[in-house]
């Protein structure tokens, strides 16, 4: 391994992966790039200069970034940093965004107004990226959608906009699971102009099932009609499904895992953010985790429903209503079943939500689904803060974050869900209970990582093991082994020479 000092006197090198469409693996295998060089001894960074996702988290400065580029920190075991997703996307209705600059709310857009201002966001997309080449040895860039979307070509900083700007050169990433792999790469090809095809260095096919030899005609073919190579075929990998997704699109059904298994149910709502924080539950041995769609009724088997957080909460609890989702929660209640109000979730379970300013959508008052003696005001000012947590039961603690738009009070306030306490303050209620204890709210995000509180909550709502012996369920360690794996599968099955070598030709801008 080359020392220290010598890789510091070492230009940066970069790569940027880019996809033929939403959904193909880029988060993935961006993050499992980031854990093979980090595995190598060196500096590494994540980064996206757009991102468009409602599951975002918080870094230590408290600023929100993608919750795959904080994934990929840890992928680097790097301390998540706003430069690495310096421009976030947080869909808030059908046409518009909340537009968060450097980890701060800049403006609300719609889709068409985004296009004027897209060109002015992208000095600060390349300061960020400049910052993080002046302090690492590597940098593992990440498109978002297309790259082939040409309509969106004028002012782009997501893909190739970016990616000129900056000299970073480019790898194709495919999905042959989905099918139309070789139209889709050539297609990118056939699509954009020259100067665009020449950033593209050569292509990854992903997600590949059975005896990759089976497709050498088709890989012959991609190298043919775009001239870029092929730097290999990367198979299905059961170890990504650990790995946060971005798109609520992914969210599914996990394991049935017996009639003694714990049935939560999550209401899978329109505007679902944070939706990771159900990752710990999905996997767990004695949990079968059911997400609820639109037009299905909440099971009746369930003995924890969930409301997640949500980035349009008014407009999730007319979505809530219109599925009768109500209904179906007070006759869950009534059963003796419990409920968790999670953010978003939280404030739809109290009385009354109130939004002067017209925050989250047209200004007025709502009335919630009543559960919880509480009201909420939103409010401008975003409460975005890494925090201290613990349960009133337990003596350990544990981190967590906080990312909303209002401020909640009442009567059920006085029974909090946990403790909490930021830097250098005192212990302070955090959250609600009914007086039942059936019914809970809490602002909390990353609640169910940590091992102790998770299986405390579980077991107040009614977990028994299933498992016979000692079988510690640590989902952390599992995400960061399925980390290792991911970079050694990419390792075994991408030309990481040829890999190097493109890497090598990265630049940091015209004025770096």
């Amino acid at each position: 391994m080359v020392e220290r000092d010598q890789q510091k006197r070492q230009p940066c090198r970069a790569v940027m992966i880019q996809g033929v469409g939403s959904n193909v693996g880029k988060s993935v295998i961006a993050a499992g790039l980031c854990r093979y060089f980090a595995n190598q001894g060196l500096r590494v960074a994540p980064f996206k200069p757009q991102n468009m996702s409602n599951n975002a988290a918080v870094t230590r400065d408290g600023r929100e970034i993608g919750r795959a580029q904080y994934l990929q920190s840890q992928a680097c075991r790097a301390e998540p940093s706003v430069d690495m997703n310096p421009v976030l996307l947080k869909p808030e209705g059908e046409r518009g965004s909340q537009v968060v600059l450097r980890g701060k709310v800049l403006t609300r857009v719609r889709a068409a107004e985004y296009a004027t201002l897209k060109p002015t966001l992208l000095p600060e997309v390349l300061r960020s990226y400049r910052r993080l080449a002046r302090s690492h040895d590597v940098i593992i860039c990440e498109g978002a959608g297309s790259t082939a979307e040409i309509n969106l070509r004028s002012g782009d900083i997501a893909n190739m906009g970016f990616a000129r700007t900056a000299d970073v050169p480019v790898i194709l990433l495919g999905d042959i699971d989905r099918g139309g792999v070789i139209a889709s790469v050539v297609g990118s090809w056939a699509v954009l102009d020259h100067r665009d095809r020449d950033q593209i260095r050569g292509f990854i096919i992903n997600k590949f099932r059975g005896d990759p030899a089976l497709f050498a005609e088709g890989y012959r073919v991609i190298e043919e009609r775009t001239e870029w190579p092929g730097l290999g075929i990367l198979p299905w990998l059961d170890e990504t499904a650990l790995l946060p997704a971005e798109d609520s699109l992914g969210l599914g059904c996990s394991h049935d895992r017996g009639d003694r298994a714990l049935h939560i149910a999550c209401l899978t709502l329109k505007r679902i953010a944070n939706f990771d924080d159900l990752d710990p539950l999905r996997h767990h041995p004695d949990i079968r985790l059911t997400f609820v769609k639109a037009g299905e009724a909440i099971p009746c088997s369930a003995t924890l429903v969930i409301l997640p957080g949500s980035k349009s909460t008014f407009q999730d609890l007319d979505f809530v209503r219109a599925n009768g989702w109500d209904i179906d929660l007070a006759a869950h209640i009534r059963r003796g079943g419990h409920v968790l109000g999670i953010c978003g979730g939280y404030q739809m379970l109290g009385r009354t939500l109130t939004d002067l300013d017209g925050v989250d959508g047209p200004a007025g008052t709502m009335q919630g689904l009543g559960h919880l003696d509480i009201e909420t005001c939103m409010r401008q000012n975003k409460h975005v803060t890494l925090t201290r947590a613990r349960a009133l039961e337990l003596n350990s603690v544990f981190e967590a974050y906080e990312i909303h738009m209002g401020k909640t009070w009442g009567v059920d306030c006085g029974r909090p869900f946990a403790m909490t306490r930021a830097t250098h303050h005192e212990w302070q209620n955090e959250g609600a209970r009914s007086a039942s204890g059936q019914v809970c709210g809490t602002y909390l995000h990353g609640l169910f990582l940590d091992d102790a509180f998770r299986e405390h909550y579980l077991e107040s709502v009614g977990l028994t093991s299933t498992r016979t012996g000692p079988r510690p369920y640590h989902f952390s360690g599992m995400v960061d082994q399925a980390l290792d794996r991911l970079a050694g599968a990419i390792d075994q099955h991408v030309d990481m020479d040829r890999l190097r070598a493109v890497m090598d030709e990265a630049g940091s801008g015209p004025d770096s």
